[in-house]
């Protein structure tokens, strides 16, 4: 979460002819990408996706940014560019097109098809612009230009804001693979240009920047996958994110080259590559994708099942398959294929499911033992290259957790970017373009927003902190009836544990110190309920801190008669 700047006050008005950016997310984390552009009172927004949970937010099933600071301005929205149809980029769309569902949606034709999609299943029905590289297309006072990059999932896109305060270009997520499987490069020449004419700010993506060099290009890996297919002998599954085209691209290749038939599991991974063929992004050899009923008639070996589940996310088909919850069982000489990277702070996560699999007897190839998968980002070298191609005035690092944005400031440093122009800044930190010179004037609120169900934001930090102490330290809970009028007890305690680790029998010494806590109360005149709560709360938890050195939830229940 967003660290707090209390030396930062809310933001002070625009200065006029200025240009302000404020991050609602994807600063100080991977994820929830946002970012808000504001010019002579309308706005802009580049991205709205979704953060997913780590194991110390149970039962959230997405995260999304906070829209506080833009709520009651919704009818200042000239448009949401998306950069590219990854999660972390439009999966909160929907949940920002359901407080206004007329704001127009801009982006390239495969992203739109994705949010599209997924919109339906919100029952939305959305305005769109679909823009491809070069294009230029005016936005409210916003003169945009489209950039193609390369990237982890086709038709990605940058975006160059061009205002009266300046040029702001936003990257989105790129990287600069010399031989991308589709023949689409990160347009260098177009860069170059924007650059020649001035970028007054450039927000640039700093997922790799700790990384040294080079990103390998993407077809190294499909040598790889020929000998992993040579080598199995029974079923191949793969698990990779529903959205990256290119892997899946290799992994058709792959099984067409070995005679074997694939099918795709899970509703996100049927739905998106169907779209991605329908589009022409995915070339699927006629009969070589088959539906998952058909698998029981063909050989072991003539299988590849693809699904999710790479960042093992608890429901997704590659858990469940790990947790034996699933129609699809793991059985002796499986080889499964982890082909994604590990997103940080997903790590447990995907060894518990690895060490799932393995325990079933497969095979499990990931990022760790083989050359599976390469990122989607540019590395520190790729950074320099494009930097002293671009010469920004202002570098605002974005995309990354914190040390990310911290080594791309320094790159930024040494191209020859003033270090005073490279600014870190984080979700909710406000960033004004004026005169040239980008500068942080402020703070807005930009925390978490919780995903539950179909409840959005009811979840709070503290229903999670009870939800953790329930999940590690149980539940104990007092039943105890006091006469109305003199507060002596007259039924109970009766006490009950669950999770606490803690013998039903052992309660009875605590018993004791609970009735004499009442008894004190009732001579002290203390007969209200709420308050024998509380003093039943403290006489339990100070037994079980002392006995045990344990905090569980204790819910006290006092029923007056």
């Amino acid at each position: 979460m967003s660290h707090p700047h209390p030396e930062l006050g809310p933001p002070p008005k625009l200065p006029e002819g200025g240009l302000r950016v404020t991050p609602l997310g994807g600063l100080g984390e991977i994820g929830r990408n946002m970012t808000v552009f504001e010019y002579g009172g309308r706005l802009l927004i580049v991205d709205c996706g979704v953060l997913f949970p780590e194991e110390e937010q149970p039962g959230v099933d997405l995260i999304l940014p906070d829209f506080t600071c833009i709520r009651d301005r919704l009818d200042d929205i000239d448009g949401i560019v998306l950069t590219h149809g990854h999660e972390d980029h439009i999966g909160g769309v929907p949940f920002l097109l359901r407080e206004k569902s007329d704001i127009p949606l801009i982006g390239s034709k495969l992203t739109l098809a994705l949010i599209e999609a997924k919109l339906q299943e919100h029952r939305i029905r959305p305005y769109t612009l679909e823009v491809e590289e070069g294009q230029r297309e005016r936005i409210g006072p916003f003169d945009c230009e489209f950039v193609a990059v390369n990237h982890s999932i086709p038709d990605a896109l940058a975006v160059a804001i061009r205002t009266p305060a300046g040029m702001a270009v936003h990257t989105g997520d790129f990287k600069m693979d010399q031989l991308p499987l589709d023949g689409r490069l990160t347009d260098l020449p177009a860069f170059a240009k924007l650059g020649e004419e001035g970028i007054d700010l450039l927000l640039s993506d700093s997922t790799n920047a700790e990384v040294p060099g080079f990103v390998p290009p993407e077809r190294d890996i499909s040598g790889v996958l020929r000998q992993v297919f040579a080598d199995a002998q029974r079923r191949i599954i793969v698990a990779s994110f529903a959205s990256h085209v290119h892997r899946i691209q290799q992994i058709l290749d792959a099984a067409h080259e070995y005679g074997r038939r694939v099918a795709f599991v899970g509703r996100s991974m049927v739905r998106n590559m169907g779209i991605a063929r329908d589009l022409g992004y995915l070339r699927v050899p006629a009969g070589l994708v088959v539906d998952v009923k058909t698998l029981d008639d063909l050989p072991d070996d003539e299988i590849v099942l693809v699904c999710t589940g790479s960042q093992g996310e608890p429901m997704a088909a590659l858990s469940r398959m790990a947790n034996r919850d699933h129609q699809i069982r793991i059985v002796q000489g499986d080889t499964v294929i982890l082909a994604s990277s590990l997103i940080p702070g997903n790590e447990n996560a995907v060894y518990r499911v690895i060490n799932g699999l393995s325990r079933w007897g497969a095979n499990v190839i990931h990022k760790g033992n083989a050359k599976v998968h390469v990122s989607g980002h540019a590395s520190a070298g790729e950074l320099l290259y494009f930097y002293n191609i671009c010469k920004p005035r202002n570098l605002m690092p974005v995309h990354g957790e914190w040390r990310h944005l911290r080594a791309n400031a320094e790159l930024g440093a040494l191209t020859g970017v003033p270090k005073n122009r490279c600014v870190i800044a984080e979700d909710g930190v406000v960033v004004d373009l004026v005169d040239g010179v980008a500068k942080i004037v402020g703070k807005v609120q930009a925390g978490y927003v919780y995903v539950d169900g179909l409840s959005v934001g009811d979840v709070t930090e503290s229903s999670l902190k009870d939800r953790r102490i329930l999940g590690e330290e149980g539940i104990i809970s007092v039943f105890v009836v006091v006469d109305s009028t003199t507060g002596k007890i007259v039924g109970g305690p009766h006490i009950q544990a669950r999770g606490s680790g803690i013998e039903d029998a052992a309660f009875s010494a605590v018993i004791p110190k609970i009735e004499e806590s009442l008894a004190k109360s009732a001579s002290d005149g203390v007969v209200e309920p709420h308050q024998l709560q509380q003093l039943v709360r403290r006489s339990v938890g100070k037994w079980v801190s002392d006995s045990y050195r344990r905090r569980p939830m204790i819910l006290p229940v006092v029923v007056e008669v």
